[in-house]
């Protein structure tokens, strides 16, 4: 993985809220908030949470008095996270999910949504939930299903690659849809001491306004921007017109449907 796959700062993380959250993002975080409804006390942790997306569907849906802690190696989406939410049982805080500064067995859950893919050491990130986890808690956390069942990321990755023949962008397949084949999914979790795992398939829709806003988030509020600027700084405008064109030809300039696809994966300690 690149030094540059996991970097979210600058203007990505004002880019990212606003182009990719609503698109691809909030329909998740609410199936995944809907998940831990029934935690009606305690604390859970949350990792790579991001610009707090889930962070705000959570403490939407579960009672006051769970305490909620989000967390994120970047700093700069905390930041715009906190912005967002202020909230009495929600605390931000950075920290690395393959080494957490918490107690053992002190949340009754975990959760992680579209963050696993970005972890260098996965193993580490699944023992650490592993031991922060109390008896009975679980970790809940989703991964992007194939480029195949998300066609709107399928085309903006193929379009950048044929900016660069040469040399093509992989960001997009190399890591958030570098990481979809259920049977590996389950077996690392396994390996990392998780014996109950449940993989589940979710599809969602949702309306993009036009094919701008998703060549917007993806070229410029996500790390594929790093890749894109390394091969062309001075024509990063022209690059994310090109790939607005690519989603135009496929779906029309007007609004268009954007279906997605994951896997949403539960591991009880």
């Amino acid at each position: 993985m690149s030094s540059t796959d996991a970097a979210f700062a600058g203007s990505i993380p004002a880019l990212y809220e606003r182009h990719l959250g609503p698109l691809f993002f909030e329909p998740f975080a609410e199936d995944m908030a809907t998940r831990l409804r029934d935690v009606a006390q305690g604390r859970i942790l949350e990792t790579a949470a991001g610009t707090g997306i889930v962070t705000r569907a959570l403490a939407k849906t579960l009672p006051h008095g769970v305490e909620i802690v989000a967390t994120d190696l970047n700093q700069a989406m905390l930041d715009l996270a906190a912005q967002r939410l202020q909230a009495p049982n929600v605390r931000w805080q950075q920290a690395d999910a393959q080494k957490l500064p918490f107690e053992d067995a002190s949340f009754d859950a975990i959760v992680c949504q579209f963050g696993v893919m970005f972890f260098p050491d996965k193993q580490a990130a699944y023992r650490e939930a592993l031991r922060l986890l109390k008896p009975g808690g679980r970790l809940v956390f989703s991964v992007w299903n194939s480029l195949d069942r998300n066609e709107v990321s399928r085309i903006v990755s193929d379009a950048a690659g044929k900016l660069f023949p040469e040399d093509p962008p992989r960001f997009i397949e190399r890591v958030p849809f570098g990481y979809f084949d259920p049977d590996r999914v389950r077996g690392e979790v396994q390996q990392a001491g998780f014996e109950n795992v449940d993989i589940e398939v979710v599809d969602k829709l949702t309306q993009a306004a036009s094919p701008r806003e998703p060549a917007i988030g993806l070229c410029q509020g996500s790390p594929l921007r790093s890749e894109l600027e390394a091969r062309s700084s001075g024509q990063f405008d022209d690059m994310t017109d090109k790939v607005t064109e690519a989603l135009a030809a496929r779906f029309g300039k007007a609004a268009f449907e954007n279906r997605m696809s994951a896997l949403v994966v539960t591991a009880w300690r």
